[in-house]
């Protein structure tokens, strides 16, 4: 493919989740898109969102609550509101499982235990509490006797994975490949989100309105190459090309995880969206969980200012 094809820089957390990413890329789809495709990494939502905010990218992979909290002046990181962020395309539910330490029976036990997530206000926090609170645990205050308890702030899921595993924290969010390693480890996988919440909508494909409107044939392409991608990943004959590449990109990722990896991403009932769709009852409930935990306090009804599904 030719080399002087114009530059898209996509930001990403690390996980099995940028799968479509990494297929995109080694099959040649993005170039025969017509764009080539940098991706960065990221550390966690603060600095994914300051540095988005900056420009210092032109794509970032991430949840959409997050469009949603820095839209509306919510976000954690002190930027400000950023009405220009918007989502493109939808990719997936998250995958998010609630994973803690082998010493706790049942996720009532998590009372007055530290629990960790990657920011307080933003991305998945509002996930956990959710969860939380539907098993009678109050995130408001710390009182053991009361039945609350402790968040703290640990970044993104490597992070977080890590803090668990050295016992830091009792329990936390995680997806694939992070809840595989951790069952592997010991540890125990209480629920899916989607199992207590129902259809949720997680990472997308977010831009910044200017650049949008004079790179509308960057987005198009990637979206269309993506697409692509996640529709070679559903077929059952690229199984073990696909595995290959998720472990060329993610070289620490044992032959087992990577296995359990496709079956938990690809599963036909919740895996990647085929259509890389954004769910409106997936993002209605984002926005739910956004007016009951978000601060200040607001009633967020209107999904059409977060997105523009124009592109795909």
């Amino acid at each position: 493919m030719s080399s002087d094809l114009p530059v898209v820089t996509v930001n990403v957390f690390p996980g099995g989740f940028n799968w479509g990413v990494y297929v995109a890329q080694d099959k040649d789809f993005f170039a025969e898109a017509g764009i080539a495709v940098e991706v960065q990494g990221t550390p966690n939502s603060v600095t994914q969102m300051t540095d988005f905010s900056l420009g210092k990218f032109d794509i970032a992979m991430t949840a959409v609550d997050n469009i949603v909290a820095y839209v509306e002046g919510q976000g954690e990181a002190p930027i400000g509101p950023q009405r220009d962020f918007m989502a493109v395309m939808g990719s997936d539910s998250g995958f998010l499982s609630l994973v803690a330490s082998p010493a706790i029976a049942n996720i009532e036990d998590l009372a007055g235990k530290t629990l960790s997530v990657d920011a307080m206000t933003t991305g998945y926090a509002f996930v956990l509490y959710e969860i939380m609170r539907r098993h009678g645990l109050n995130k408001d205050g710390f009182d053991k006797d009361r039945g609350d308890y402790e968040l703290v702030r640990a970044g993104g899921m490597v992070q977080r994975w890590t803090a668990l595993a050295e016992g830091k924290h009792a329990a936390t969010l995680l997806s694939a490949p992070y809840n595989i390693i951790a069952k592997n480890a010991g540890f125990t996988e209480f629920v899916k989100a989607t199992d207590v919440i129902g259809p949720y909508q997680g990472n997308v494909a977010a831009v910044r309105r200017p650049w949008a409107r004079d790179n509308r044939g960057k987005i198009e392409a990637y979206i269309r190459a993506y697409r692509r991608a996640i529709g070679w990943l559903y077929e059952p004959k690229n199984r073990t090309e696909a595995i290959a590449i998720l472990r060329h990109h993610l070289p620490q990722m044992p032959q087992e995880i990577a296995e359990a990896s496709y079956n938990e991403l690809l599963d036909p009932r919740s895996g990647f969206f085929r259509t890389c769709e954004i769910v409106r009852a997936g993002l209605d409930c984002v926005l739910e969980l956004r007016s009951r935990y978000g601060a200040p306090r607001m009633q967020l009804d209107n999904p059409d200012k977060y997105c523009d599904l124009s592109f795909g």
